[in-house]
């Protein structure tokens, strides 16, 4: 996972807290389940990522 890919995800995890936070503040259910969805989605790119990271590692233990 490149850097730029790893801070894309973390900025979209913390957006999406931040509109879970301020969805709960106001009692926005709405705004609140986008931030939940939005942090899954993160969340989920995060995990692909790191599948990916490991099968390239894999992949190049089995070369050398």
């Amino acid at each position: 996972m490149s850097i730029g890919d790893k801070a894309k995800h973390k900025a979209e995890q913390a957006g999406g807290q931040a509109k879970e936070t301020t969805g709960r503040a106001t009692g926005d259910r709405d705004l609140e389940a986008e931030g939940k969805a939005d942090q899954s989605k993160a969340h989920a790119k995060q995990a692909g990522e790191k599948v990916k990271d490991a099968a390239k590692e894999a992949k190049d233990g089995l070369k050398g």
